[in-house]
């Protein structure tokens, strides 16, 4: 770990001496992170809506548009290492503020091209072109948002405090979900099918490039959280945290893991598989994802607080440990019963937290502030890219090839091999942060 102290007197960077600087800090990070997180956990919503207006159908199969819509999905995922490494190189050099800003800005924009999609039946193979390139962009927007605003959040904590900063990194992230997966459920509650499919489900692309102008109204009031000497200290290169610090970035890669496969299968996925493996309706399985999300979101906070108190360690253990034995029983328990997924899905919740709540404090304290943006940021978003993005179109693969039992394993062995590297990190938790 590369811990060497707190800033010393006379830094004009994180102001976290008054509750009202702090109180200002957290809702610049948490209200831009939220509006962008809306805007990218819409997509995953409402896809069965929108999949058989983008790709055509397939011989006789109605998964084949579905599976084609979870594939855009992970295009746009496969971007984030990109968008981790350039928008964590920007917040490294020019500041974190100034990161946070660009990716609004990018995520408004690829929602509002995902809006102004075409059907295929109009524009041919437009249609899935214009879409992939909006993820894209959006893919781009949010590795780099984690990088910076992760940085931002922990480096403005007060001493004793980084748990609880860093728990709001999905505090806002559960509330950009929540809200776009409220405003999904309540459309399909209002709208029929046809309509939902014919134009309903654009509307809450709509309406995110709208807000992201209001998130970036608050970043820019946001103070920067890098030192003056960081200001003034030559600029690093891309790839310095890579090159120098190489056992970090497997860390990186190895905390996460388990992380994202067991976040994106019980906060994205679950309603979908409950759908496609149980024949669970699609409005009322998005009705179980907003319920379960508030639930969550008002976890993290306790989970931040505790890992301050005993330590981020034994609340990692924990999420990994819980999710590879009982992930499978867990989601063999889903059926069509509205209360069966209910259930599920807030269990599930309840484990997750060890790993979310602490995440963004415990990638934080891995690097040197001079490369911890970047450091992270890519890592980070090429695990995710490679398991998180994909577990929707994993899932539904396995349904259609006739083994939808194979997921649940998959997410256990996942969260199985994290375990082991949870065993060997080094307890972070009590160590200053470097500035």
């Amino acid at each position: 770990m590369t811990s060497t102290g707190h800033a010393a007197p006379g830094h004009d960077a994180p102001a976290t001496g008054s509750r009202g600087s702090a109180v200002r800090q957290l809702a610049a990070a948490s209200v831009g992170n939220a509006v962008e997180w809306y805007d990218w956990y819409a997509y995953s919503f409402l896809a069965v809506y929108f999949a058989d207006q983008v790709f055509p159908p397939g011989s006789g199969n109605s998964l084949v548009p579905l599976l084609s819509t979870f594939a855009v999905f992970a295009v746009g995922f496969f971007m984030r290492p990109v968008g981790g490494l350039l928008m964590g190189a920007v917040a490294d050099r020019h500041g974190r503020r100034a990161a946070l800003t660009v990716t609004i800005l990018l995520m408004g924009g690829g929602s509002l091209l995902v809006a102004l999609t075409p059907d295929y039946a109009s524009a041919g193979l437009l249609a899935p072109v214009v879409l992939v390139a909006a993820r894209l962009l959006q893919g781009l927007s949010v590795g780099g948002e984690f990088a910076a605003s992760t940085t931002f959040l922990v480096e403005s904590a007060g001493p004793g405090r980084r748990g609880l900063f860093s728990s709001f990194q999905y505090v806002s992230t559960t509330v950009g979900q929540l809200v776009a997966s409220g405003v999904a459920a309540l459309l399909a509650h209002q709208l029929t099918d046809d309509q939902m499919a014919a134009w309903g489900w654009r509307v809450p692309f709509a309406l995110g490039a709208v807000i992201s102008l209001v998130g970036f109204w608050i970043r820019r009031g946001a103070q920067e959280t890098r030192s003056a000497e960081q200001r003034s200290a030559p600029r690093p290169g891309l790839f310095e945290a890579l090159r120098h610090h190489p056992r970090a970035s497997l860390l990186i890669c190895g905390i996460t893991t388990g992380g994202t496969i067991a976040y994106y299968t019980w906060t994205t996925y679950l309603p979908t598989y409950a759908t496609v493996n149980a024949g669970f309706d699609k409005g009322d399985a998005l009705l179980v994802g907003t319920l379960s999300l508030a639930f969550f979101a008002l976890l993290q906070p306790l989970g931040g607080l505790l890992s301050d108190r005993i330590g981020r360690k034994p609340l990692l253990l924990g999420f990994s440990l819980g999710f590879a034995l009982l992930a499978v029983p867990l989601l063999r328990l889903v059926t069509d019963a509205f209360v069966s997924l209910l259930l599920v899905q807030c269990a599930g919740m309840v484990l997750l937290t060890g790993y979310t709540s602490v995440a963004a404090a415990v990638n934080a304290e891995i690097f040197p502030a001079r490369v911890r943006a970047a450091g992270i940021g890519f890592p980070y978003s090429l695990t995710v890219a490679l398991f998180g993005g994909t577990a929707p179109y994993v899932g539904t693969w396995f349904a259609q090839a006739g083994h939808p039992d194979w997921f649940p394993w998959y997410v256990a062995v996942l969260c199985l091999v994290s375990f082991g590297v949870y065993l060997a990190l080094p307890e972070t938790s009590r160590k200053p942060l470097d500035t």
